[in-house]
């Protein structure tokens, strides 16, 4: 009898599982990226209403009414768990579009959730919390403004052709063929609300042209519509700032303007290229290791539905932003609904007025459209999954960026865990030990110069780390003498400017279940009678739990103490030894504020005033920033500090982390030609802490166990295949580089 029950037992919870796993993968395509079919489909219904007057995005003119973004709308989180945890009907599919009304007496930004698709009949405005509206100004800048913006360069430019190429040594902005000079324009566009003033500096036009400005920058006032009112309101050049080009020209020829040389240039030494250079100390006949799958891939993908070694999860790379991950299981649990990047700004000081004036945030780039074409063996190993993206921004048709993502388990060359028991007598007792594979879910964003490596990874033991490694060319400016007050001379002319990274990520946490609290513990000395020795004191550690029961209260500053260990908690689920069901939050960040409180462009990033913050989930606090906070980062969209403002109660409630991590680059003279990703990595751990009865790598069954036998000789206790089997790929490397529309 007692048999019979432990069957059924046995046989519930196996049927359990599999019908968690089943509603899991029912429920993943809600999260998955608009498909082509959709986002055509989209675009053909707004441009058939007539009263919107839609016209083509890529036509140059700025006075017209265009799509600037079609992205997916995600479904409200209680919605989407109804299908997730009960199996019923999936919400309807929606799309978020933003639409720019330039034809029009008042122009502005409207947006618009569209539905259903795939066959979408109805509109709605989508507003932002509170109401607030988008200043047209706020708007990305798109290819017809660029356009416009390079003819003014060509206008002015001509008027100082003998300056550049003087300066240059033959270098000029059109008629150039292989002497060309180019340009990085600056943001923000201003320095108030309303504005579109763009500072924008000259380089020469080779490899890596980022770090070749030529010391010539120019402010431009856009604001108009019209391209024929646009102005020019300040020229720097040689640390000297003139109000038009006219009297830059006039005092260079006069002499009032000391003249500047650039060194000659030589094709065959471009410190900014990756043609090797000094001597080789590896064998250049042979190839470095290589991963390999010898029976195979272990993990399962099914369009955007991952399974791995215990974990599941949906996942989709966001236009506006980036890598998002949904409905993240381990042995069929939810921990986490939501894990996704918001975020990422690099804000910067200089001499220069482009370098003082540079505060990057990234979304206002479309940072999740910068996911170009990744290269095997360089960016993933070659045996990985490579997996084609769509985005749909500043276009008219939708965009193919081939191999844009990767999926692949690779070693990490370090045990998860080993121990070997010593005999201390010239033998031992055993050793045991966990090969350590993790899976990987990579990809990049290249905003302009630098490029960021996205990173999900997935251990045996139920743990995940994100992860952001950062590569690509410093942000250089014009070298002058006081820049070396705020970066690294690095070339002849070139100045290294300093910046912080600071990328921000939402942790929409579900610890067995929504009801969670959050605890952090540290420790505080105790000190009394020794119990075994009365004349004597013991001075100890012990652990001191704090629970944050407000939103302030669980908002931690930077430059304030922060907590060692941060705890989720469901405080009505135990483990097998009566603690509160967690998981931990552990950072690997050098993170700090990158401005003071309240100081005119910090007002858009608020979120950065903490390494970490708790509120309350809410639909209508879905992200911490916006696509308009580049252009308009003093009056944003979206404030985060609004999230936390009115100090809910987070006890038992359904709780959302929002974590900052970063590092501050100094630039030096190893960031020729490129930054380096070591020791340019930084990100969190998600950690179970007290979330099991035990260790759940102890599944594995890749664990090795040795015991010596009665004479001594090693007996191996394994459960897998004791022959790995045959080795490398033949197929030879392959890189196409390209995108194009579909």
């Amino acid at each position: 009898m007692r048999l019979l029950c432990l069957l059924q037992l046995i046989c519930l919870a196996g049927c359990s599982t599999s019908r968690l796993r089943e509603w899991a993968h029912h429920g993943a395509p809600m999260f998955a990226d608009l498909t082509v079919r959709e986002l055509k489909a989209v675009r053909a219904y707004l441009h058939g209403i007539p009263e919107l007057k839609l016209t083509d995005a890529r036509s140059n003119t700025l006075k017209k009414n265009s799509i600037l973004l079609i992205e997916l709308h995600l479904p409200k989180k209680h919605e989407a768990l109804r299908a997730l945890d009960r199996g019923q009907a999936k919400p309807t599919r929606q799309a978020r579009v933003i639409i720019q009304f330039g034809n029009q007496p008042k122009a502005n930004i409207s947006e618009y959730i569209v539905s259903p698709l795939p066959s979408p009949k109805s509109h709605t405005i989508k507003t932002f919390k509170g109401d607030r509206p988008v200043k047209f100004e706020s708007r990305p800048i798109t290819s017809a403004e660029y356009h416009h913006i390079t003819n003014m360069l060509t206008k002015i430019t001509t008027i100082a052709h003998k300056l550049l190429f003087e300066t240059t040594g033959g270098f000029s902005f059109t008629n150039c063929s292989d002497r060309c000079l180019t340009f990085s324009d600056i943001a923000p566009r201003g320095v108030g609300p309303g504005e579109r003033r763009s500072w924008i500096m000259l380089q020469k036009f080779v490899e890596g042209y980022f770090i070749h400005p030529v010391g010539f920058e120019i402010l431009i006032n856009h604001q108009d519509l019209d391209p024929e009112n646009w102005t020019v309101e300040k020229v720097w050049y040689n640390s000297m700032y003139f109000d038009s080009v006219e009297e830059l020209i006039a005092k260079y020829e006069s002499g009032d303007v000391e003249k500047i040389k650039l060194p000659d240039h030589d094709d065959s030494d471009l410190f900014s290229t990756y043609i090797p250079r000094g001597q080789s100390n590896s064998p250049t006949n042979i190839h470095g290791p290589k991963l390999v799958e010898p029976q195979g891939p272990r993990y399962h993908i099914d369009n955007n539905f991952v399974e791995y070694s215990g974990w599941s999860f949906a996942y989709r790379v966001r236009s506006s932003a980036g890598l998002q991950v949904f409905d993240l299981r381990f042995n069929g649990e939810r921990i986490a609904y939501e894990i996704s990047l918001q975020e990422a700004v690099a804000f910067y000081a200089g001499d220069t007025p482009a370098a003082m004036q540079t505060k990057y945030i990234d979304a206002g780039w479309a940072m999740g459209t910068s996911t170009y074409e990744l290269a095997p063996g360089i960016d993933c190993p070659e045996i990985a999954t490579f997996v084609d993206l769509y985005h749909y921004y500043d276009t008219d048709k939708p965009v193919h960026h081939k191999n844009a993502l990767c999926i692949f388990e690779m070693t990490t060359a370090m045990p998860l865990r080993r121990h070997f028991n010593s005999d201390f007598q010239g033998g031992y007792n055993f050793f045991g030990g966990l090969e350590n594979t993790v899976l990987v879910m990579r990809t990049t964003s290249t905003v302009y110069n630098y490029d960021y490596i996205w990173d999900f990874l997935f251990y045996q033991n139920g743990v995940m780390e994100v992860k952001v490694s950062a590569t690509g060319y410093i942000h250089a400016t014009f070298f002058t003498p006081n820049g070396l007050h705020y970066g690294t001379k690095v070339y002849n002319y070139v100045l290294g400017n300093l910046h912080t990274h600071l990328i921000h990520y939402k942790v929409d946490l579900d610890i067995a279940g929504r009801e969670n609290s959050f605890e952090t513990v540290g420790l505080k000395f105790v000190n009394f009678t020794n119990p075994w020795s009365p004349k004597n004191f013991v001075v100890q550690s012990k652990l001191h739990r704090t629970e944050h029961k407000t939103e302030r209260s669980a908002a931690f500053r930077f430059g304030k103490k922060f907590p060692r260990y941060l705890h989720f908690t469901n405080p009505n689920e135990k483990n097998k030894w009566g603690h509160q069901r967690s998981y931990r939050i552990q950072f690997n960040s050098h993170a700090h504020s990158v401005l003071p409180r309240g100081w005119r462009e910090e007002n858009g990033i608020s979120w950065s005033r903490y390494p970490l913050a708790v509120t309350r989930h809410k639909d209508s606090e879905a992200t911490s920033s916006s696509i308009y906070t580049q252009n308009d980062p003093w009056e944003p969209v979206v404030s985060f500090e609004d999230y936390i403002r009115n100090n809910e109660d987070i006890v038992n409630q359904d709780l959302v982390a929002w974590v900052t991590v970063g590092f501050l680059h100094v630039p030096h003279s190893e960031d020729i030609p490129n930054t380096a990703t070591p020791g340019n990595s930084v990100g969190f751990f998600l950690r179970p802490f007290n979330f099991f009865d035990e260790d759940p790598s102890l599944a594995s069954r890749s664990t090795v166990i040795v015991r010596p036998d009665k004479d001594g000789k090693p007996k191996v206790q394994r459960w897998t295949p004791e022959v790995v089997g045959h080795c490398v790929t033949d197929k030879p490397f392959f890189y196409n580089g390209t995108y194009a529309g579909v």
